[in-house]
Formats: C-alpha cells, structure tokens, sequence
C-alpha cells in the first residue's frame, strides 16, 4: 500500500510540474509576443478579438461589429456593418459611393487606417464614399456571399473586387480546437510542426496555384460562380463593377503568376468587370519594401499607396 503510495504521489508531483511548466511557457510565449511582431500570433489574435461565427454556414465567420483591436501594431476599427473605418454616412444615396471586397489585403491588414487604399482613394476621389469590407481569411465565394445576403442595403454605385491569388481557393469553416483557440504556445507548436514537415519555397507555390487555377478544380468553379452572381446582381440595379487584379509580393522580380492575371482578365471580361491589373504598380520592387512586416506578405502602406494609385484613374474616368 504504501509503495502505490508513494507512485501515486510521483505520478501527482510529475503531472502538477508539466501543468505548472506548460502555463509557465504559455506565460513566457505571451510576454515575447507582446511586441506584436510574430505573425502567426496576431492573425491568431485577429481571429479572437475580431472575428465571430457566422450565422451563414458558407462564410464561415464575420467581423463582430463596433469592436476594435490593435494587431501588428496597428488600430483596427470595425462599424456597425462590419466594415473597416468609421461609420457609413446617412447620406450615401445623394453621392456615389464605392464598395470594396476582398480578404486580407483589401482590409489593409498591417496598415493604419489613413494609409490603406479605401482611404487613399476616398481623399483622392474627393466627392465619393469608399467602404471597405475586407475580411481576412475570405475568399471570392465569401466575399460575394457576404455582400449579396448582408451588405446589399448599402446600395454602392460602384463595387471594386480586390482580387488575391488565393481567392480561388476553396476554404473551410474550420474553427480549430479549444485548445488552438486559446493558447499561444499550442498555436506557436502547431505551427513550427507545420513549417518543418510541409513543403515551401517558390516551386511549392507555383504548383499550388496552377492546381487552384485548373478551371475543373472545385475552388476555380466556385469562384467563377460568385463572380458572376455578383455580375448579375449588379446589372440589375445598375451598379459598376470593377476587377482589381493583386499580385502576390513574394517576387515581383521574376514574376510567376502572370498567367493567373490572364485567367482573370478573361474572366472580367466575361462577366462585364472592368479590369484594372494592378501587377505594372509593383512591378521589379523587392519583398523588403512592401512587405507589411518581415514574414508577413501583405502589401504595406506603399503597397496600398501604388494600388491607390493604379485603381483612381479607373475610378475616377466612370
């Protein structure tokens, strides 16, 4: 009796020191992300402090209205729609007023809120509203979805699609587990296993997105639909719309994806966008001067002041 004594009272001790060192670590993870400059573990906080199932399977999670969260250093504000920026002004039936979508990039992630493109263009514009309704982890089939059954009654003159590489992608509702959910250290394991055991590198992504932009892939065919749902629903209420084509900013040197940018200028011009290609803005710059940070490939605030600048004179001639 006493020898299962005193194994017990081992096996007490030794799990108490493996709660007492994970909580320990977990404390240790927080206090060096403090400095918001692991990207991981802001997405992840973006994820916590901003972001809500939705109640529409298919979108898999929205934006929680009238909350803000600084992330990456950066202020960001969502409003009563869910929208990035301050609130929608009561009178944009007299004036034109522009609606962004998109994921990431379109919401200016790692960018203050002055210096993302809406804004830019806003000032630029000068007589217009620009909304931005940007959500991160969002691809065309949700940012279409979005817009036709909760956004519609923003009544835009103008729809500007923001369109990434990975909006082809097929993306799952997803929500990961408790314990990824709510502890740094598991997220920061989680993901150091899945860089040590999945492929990268340029020759990995090019693959990737030849199979996304197979036109018999799923993903490729439920982007095509939600393009051209939109396109429907714009001609019938008389509203503009416009295809932005975004490269990805991991080379722009030795670009890559040039036949992507081609699929999708067709693809405009079948559904009645008027393309805007916004690749020549970036064109031989390097990673370093429009990264968002060092291993985040979002285009900075000079990434949001060259597609400002590629999309106004679009913008501004209709």
């Amino acid at each position: 009796m006493d020898k299962f004594k005193n194994i017990a009272g081992l096996v007490c001790i030794a799990v108490i020191s493996f709660v007492l060192s994970l909580l320990f670590a977990e404390l240790l993870i927080r206090l060096k992300n403090n400095s918001m400059t692991n990207y991981d573990i802001e997405m992840w906080k973006y994820a916590k402090e901003l972001k809500i199932k939705s109640d529409n399977p298919l979108l898999g999670h929205e934006h929680i209205p009238s909350k803000t969260a600084v992330l990456q250093s950066v202020p960001i504000r969502i409003n009563e729609q869910g929208l990035r920026g301050g609130p929608v002004s009561d009178n944009g039936e007299s004036k034109r007023r522009i609606l962004f979508l998109g994921g990431s990039i379109a919401l200016g992630w790692g960018v203050s809120e002055d210096k993302v493109l809406t804004s830019k263009l806003e000032k630029m514009m000068g007589n217009a509203e620009v909304l931005n309704a940007g959500i991160g982890n969002y691809n065309a089939a949700r940012y279409v979805e979005r817009f036709l059954t909760k956004l519609t009654g923003l009544n835009p003159t103008d729809i500007v699609v923001l369109y990434f590489l990975r909006d082809a992608e097929r993306l799952e509702a997803g929500g990961g587990n408790w314990l990824l959910r709510n502890s740094q250290l598991a997220v920061t394991l989680w993901t150091a296993v899945n860089r040590v055991f999945k492929a990268t590198g340029e020759d990995v992504l090019e693959k990737h997105y030849v199979s996304v932009y197979d036109k018999n892939s799923v993903g490729f065919k439920e982007m095509d639909d939600a393009l051209k749902r939109l396109s429907t629903y714009a001609s019938k209420h008389k509203i503009r719309i416009y295809l932005a084509m975004t490269p990805d900013v991991h080379n722009l040197k030795n670009y890559k994806f040039s036949y992507v940018h081609e699929i999708m200028r067709e693809t405009a011009n079948k559904y009645g966008y008027t393309y805007i290609d916004l690749f020549p803005a970036f064109k031989g710059l390097a990673p370093e001067e429009v990264w968002a940070m060092p291993g985040d490939p979002h285009p900075n605030a000079l990434g949001h002041e060259k597609m400002a600048g590629a999309i106004y004179p679009v913008l501004s001639s209709r």
